[in-house]
């Protein structure tokens, strides 16, 4: 069995740093209507669009004609749970399940950390990163599904079944989850995982069909997204509004997006620059030889890296997956993500300051929001390169030497004992 590490004074200390700055960021959601914090935009999220959404599900029906509704049918229900609480409005019951959320992911990444030959660094980057973000975590249901991802990865080498089952959950709720298993050990859990996150999420698919209408009724909208101003490809586009190109902001499908000459060819780039990701990370998988207790962590951060920097929209609270799959990565002494975690970081506070605190000059396309979103997105875009280098280089065999596919080998995907601090 797993041995404990009893270490009372770092997780003492992590105690009250939680306390302390959950504490500041529900003051600062309560004074969200201050002009540097928003102006109320970042609490309108829950209040407004989320309530309103509430109501349609609370009939048994998902918003199918509502073009800002693109999310699977697993966000519904996480945007009913707040009516389970009695005695508060749908924006305290949503806000409290969230701080409960992210307790509990502080409590897997300590409980993890402890270990023997473990780390707590991992619950200290979640619980001192997010706070970068300011109030935006607790006005978004993003920490939810960050909470099945890391579930799903700090269960998987001692149950490959739960690891499956919290990987489909996620990508139920927000498909990018489903990134997390691309690392599994080889053979056979592998095999264990994915079988039963394809059962897990038939049979969650199953339900919502019985239940609600329309579960699949957000396809329709996310396949009419376009280029969303905050993304790699808004970036190029908001910087060439300074060389004459005539295009301009637009609020549609819930998002400041670009619209004008040229949009379609780089949302098309984007979408080829996305598949051209999945085809490096299929090549990883197949051409990786070595896997330690942290390749599955390090495998996820660098997909969901990739993914997210080559995406049509890089929202602001994308930045709270990427804190929470870079703390599961430093829970591990094995890591070759801690660069990584620090590009991350940085990339955090940057994103804070051009939303909520500098959105107006984003969306102006002055030289200020152009430079803070280059540099944001230049950090993302290091990150993910840097990412997928480090964990290229982590599973080859060294040079010379020729090893089998993990398939032929009997020992394949087994994680050593001591590596996983079982005795």
């Amino acid at each position: 069995m797993n041995r404990l590490r009893v270490t009372p004074g770092p997780v003492l200390a992590l105690t009250v740093l939680w306390f302390t700055t959950r504490a500041v960021m529900l003051w600062l959601l309560l004074h969200d209507n201050a002009p540097l914090l928003g102006g109320g935009s970042v609490a309108h999220e829950v209040s407004r669009l989320y309530f309103r959404w509430y109501g349609v599900l609370a009939h048994g029906a998902f918003p199918a004609h509502d073009t800002l509704w693109q999310y699977p049918p697993g966000a519904g229900a996480v945007l009913l749970a707040p009516g389970l609480l009695p005695g508060l409005t749908y924006f305290q019951a949503f806000v409290t399940l969230t701080l409960a959320t992210d307790a509990a992911i502080a409590a897997a990444l300590i409980r993890t950390g402890t270990r023997s030959g473990r780390s707590l660094l991992g619950a200290a980057l979640w619980t001192g990163g997010l706070p970068l973000l300011l109030h935006l975590p607790l006005a978004r249901y993003d920490v939810e599904v960050t909470a099945l991802a890391v579930l799903s990865l700090l269960t998987l080498s001692r149950s490959p079944r739960a690891g499956g089952v919290f990987g489909a959950l996620g990508a139920l709720v927000k498909m990018w989850p489903a990134l997390v298993l691309l690392g599994t050990p080889p053979a056979r859990p592998t095999r264990t995982a994915w079988a039963w996150a394809t059962a897990a999420g038939t049979f969650s698919l199953g339900v919502f069909a019985v239940f609600f209408t329309d579960p699949l009724a957000f396809l329709r909208e996310q396949g009419g997204r376009g280029v969303q101003i905050e993304s790699l490809g808004g970036t190029v586009l908001n910087l060439a509004r300074h060389a004459g190109w005539s295009g301009r902001p637009h609020y549609q499908y819930g998002a400041i997006e670009l619209v004008g000459p040229y949009v379609h060819t780089v949302a098309t780039v984007s979408l080829a620059l996305t598949a051209a990701a999945f085809g490096t990370l299929v090549l990883w998988r197949v051409r990786a030889r070595r896997w330690n207790e942290a390749t599955p962590y390090d495998a996820a951060l660098s997909a969901v890296l990739l993914f997210t920097v080559t995406s049509r929209v890089i929202s602001p609270q994308y930045m709270v997956w990427l804190v929470g799959l870079a703390a599961v990565c430093l829970t591990s002494r094995c890591t070759r993500q801690r660069p990584v975690a620090v590009l991350i970081l940085a990339a955090c506070a940057l994103s804070t300051v051009a939303y909520p605190m500098c959105y107006r000059e984003v969306i102006a396309g002055s030289w200020t929001g152009c430079l803070l979103m280059l540099a944001r997105n230049t950090l993302l875009a290091a990150a993910a390169v840097l990412s997928l280098v480090r964990l290229w280089r982590a599973t080859r065999p060294p040079a010379g030497e020729d090893e089998p596919p993990p398939a032929v080998r009997p020992d394949a995907g087994r994680v050593p004992d001591r590596a996983l601090g079982v005795s």
